[in-house]
């Protein structure tokens, strides 16, 4: 297992020596020492990339697709290895970290493709003695800053139409979860991707992402976090007009209509809501359901989560790992007791769950009924295993409810009704809209948000417009 840093293809420690641990939160282990980089390390691997940039843009997108479907192959090759790595470090089920290691590989297969799609245009001129022609060409050395919560995923949804598009990428991986993004790069070596395309610092976020605003080699930057952070990379992004892409905070509603298929609605709110322990930033964070189906719904929804298994990821058939940290569940106590106080009432879970032998941070899967929009529930981002339920009559009401928040970016909704299926779709303010599908994400359709959730989009064609650069040549024939 690799735990230093890849920079200019060489793997290299900290220049002072320090390190920083990497714990398994299940068991509170330390299972790893990675370097604590900062300022140098960075300038460092910025070097390494803008010394790869004109090599690795003037290959065909042929070329570099190839190497992202090897890379691919690679993760594919290596699954339950790298699975069992992101489980140790963040404590997902090891059937979701599987899962999410066949997710990430999709992203790099795809964008590889989409290369060789990135098109420009001639556009008919004014005059008869000109040509216009529209290029598109790569933006250039590319910043990418991922969170703990999927830590191969949100990797290779940036890398991989950066390096198609043919830039070249410096990437910091959440401290809490880097053994992921190392565990990528030591495959990207052995795909054959060339030295200083891919370079990895691990360390002080605030030192690193510094370093990367205050270079003006640095022409993008692609970050998925919070919505706090995601604002204060904007104030530091305007020193040198740096190009971002933010994927940021959200409060995912999910309406369930008197027409839905109930069975489904049902199985999709426990995947969507439980998936990684409810650390997603796309999970269903508030349920809405209409009269006439409330009580069926609801019934049938405590019923699905009391049959969910909480322990330590590594183990089959576990369906709730531990949260990631103390202060995660700290924050989750925290919702509930206060949705407690203001009159909710908690029909599953509502209390830790002690697992003989493991850390205190295991919280069990909870329903809590009769949220209220006062409650921290229904306006903040819990990131944790909690499903507040209200109830609602009419549509427009649903709608105004699901929008009433400061957040943008998935939204979920239940109907048989094909015309309510369009109306509610066009009418909810979110980047993301699953109709009858708790699990819209995928390689090929565009990812984003709205409002505080950030903007750009990650995923098919989409993503390549980020990592490009449009230059217009007017020629005179």
């Amino acid at each position: 297992m690799q735990t230093q840093n890849l920079i200019g293809g060489n793997w290299v420690g900290a220049e002072d020596g320090t390190s920083v641990q990497v714990v398994n939160p299940a068991r509170d282990e330390v299972i790893a020492e990675i370097p604590s980089c900062g300022t140098s390390e960075t300038r460092a691997a910025i070097d390494a990339a803008c010394g790869a940039r004109k090599t690795w843009a003037a290959k065909t997108a042929g070329e570099r697709g190839r190497f992202l479907s090897d890379l691919a192959g690679l993760m594919r090759r290596d699954v339950d290895r790298l699975a069992g790595l992101m489980t140790a470090e963040q404590g997902k089920p090891i059937s979701e970290a599987r899962g999410e290691i066949a997710y990430a590989a999709s992203f790099l297969d795809w964008a590889g493709e989409e290369g060789k799609r990135l098109t420009g245009d001639i556009i008919p001129a004014s005059a008869a003695d000109k040509r216009i022609l529209v290029l598109r060409q790569p933006v250039g050395v590319t910043g990418i800053i991922t969170p703990w919560n999927f830590p191969a995923a949100m990797i290779t949804r940036k890398l991989g139409p950066a390096l198609a598009a043919g830039c070249t990428v410096v990437i910091k991986p959440a401290e809490l979860t880097p053994l992921s993004a190392l565990a990528i790069g030591e495959l990207a070596c052995e795909a054959g991707i060339p030295p200083g395309v891919v370079n990895i610092v691990t360390g002080n976020a605030s030192d690193i992402g510094d370093a990367m605003f205050d270079d003006d080699r640095v022409r993008k930057l692609s970050f998925t976090g919070s919505t706090k952070i995601g604002q204060l990379l904007m104030s530091k992004a305007s020193r040198n007009l740096l190009r971002l892409s933010l994927e940021l905070g959200g409060h995912a509603p999910f309406l369930v209509f008197d027409d839905a298929d109930i069975g489904l609605a049902v199985d999709a709110a426990v995947a969507c809501k439980f998936r990684n322990a409810g650390q997603t930033c796309i999970c269903a964070n508030r349920f809405y359901v209409q009269d006439g189906v409330y009580d069926e719904f609801t019934n049938r929804f405590a019923a699905a989560i009391k049959d969910l298994q909480v322990g330590d990821g590594a183990r089959e058939g576990v369906d709730i790992g531990p949260l990631i940290n103390d202060a995660a569940v700290e924050k989750v106590e925290t919702h509930v007791e206060d949705a407690r106080s203001r009159g909710g009432k908690v029909l599953v879970g509502g209390e830790r769950v002690r697992v003989e032998g493991l850390a205190d941070r295991f919280y069990a899967p909870t329903l809590i009924e009769g949220m209220t929009p006062g409650m921290l529930l229904a306006h903040e981002e819990t990131f944790g295993p909690v499903a507040p339920i209200a109830r609602f009559v009419h549509e427009g009401e649903a709608i105004e409810s699901a929008n009433a928040s400061e957040f943008g970016l998935a939204a979920y909704f239940f109907t048989r009704d094909a015309s309510r299926v369009m109306r509610v779709s066009e009418a909810l303010e979110y980047g993301i809209v699953g109709a009858n599908d708790g699990g819209p994400s995928t390689a090929q359709a565009p990812f984003g948000g709205v409002k505080h959730s950030g903007f750009g989009r990650e995923g098919g064609r989409y993503a390549m417009e980020e990592y490009t650069e449009i230059k217009y040549v007017s020629w005179r024939v």
